[in-house]
């Protein structure tokens, strides 16, 4: 009987390393099942959906038209379907963004602010987190007072500007006017030449209605205004003639 020949070390070690190998293997992805066709929402149907209320008196805007004062007045207490006394507003189109002026309108914009002017009740009220208030007035001498408050009320727009009229010698005097509800700043949004102002209600009479569109746009040049519209709360907007037909 023959033995078998044994291998040397080096041999072995020869034979290992000749050995193919393998690689590890990699798990397979399991494939996600493909979207069925035709899920993707048509542009369309992206779009907001209207009501069938509004459906029906958009109908009574014709869309390329530019109506004059009275004929919009007219309209839109026709168009409006709120079951609220409903805003009437403005919006401007405007060439240039940022602050464009201020007006006072003969009558009421139908809108109440809460304002306060600043004392040292107030100024705790403001440490307690509490802004129970749409505009703040301020006598110049509590500005010091109010500047460890800038980063609470500064992002909510209700920190004293002598730009608005907000920093005086006279709050108690501008805290009346602002509180009649017809001073309006004539401001557009911060990145688009737009302007929004509510000019009334839709249960004011047509005559009030007139009176304070026309206080408004009076304010502003032919060549400041690229387009204007009147729109209730609930409803479609009417394009304006601009400048107003005397």
């Amino acid at each position: 009987m023959t033995n078998k020949k044994q291998k040397t070390p080096v041999e072995e070690t020869k034979t290992i390393t000749e050995k193919k190998v393998e690689k590890p293997t990699q798990e397979k992805k399991t494939k996600q099942p493909d979207k069925p066709k035709g899920t993707k929402p048509h542009p369309k149907s992206m779009h907001r959906q209207r009501s069938k209320k509004y459906q029906e008196v958009r109908k009574l805007v014709e869309r390329d038209k530019h109506y004059t004062l009275d004929e919009a007045v007219k309209l839109i207490k026709k168009i409006s379907y709120a079951h609220f006394d409903a805003s009437v507003d403005l919006h401007i189109n405007v060439t240039r963004t940022g602050k464009l002026g201020e007006v006072d309108l003969p009558h009421s914009s139908g809108k109440t602010k809460r304002v306060v002017v600043v004392d040292d009740k107030v100024l705790k009220q403001i440490e307690a987190g509490q802004l129970d208030f749409d505009v703040l007035i301020t006598h110049p001498q509590y500005m010091p007072k109010l500047a460890k408050f800038a980063r609470i009320l500064g992002p909510k727009g209700l920190m004293p500007n002598p730009k608005n009229g907000t920093i005086t010698t006279e709050p108690e005097k501008v805290k009346a006017k602002l509180e009649k509800g017809n001073h309006l700043t004539l401001k557009t949004e911060a990145k688009a030449p737009l302007i929004h102002l509510s000019i009334g209600r839709a249960s004011f009479s047509e005559k009030q209605l007139k009176e304070n569109i026309t206080a408004v746009l009076n304010a502003f040049k032919p060549s400041e205004v690229k387009a204007v519209f009147l729109a209730p709360t609930m409803g479609p907007s009417i394009r304006l003639q601009f400048p107003l037909s005397k």
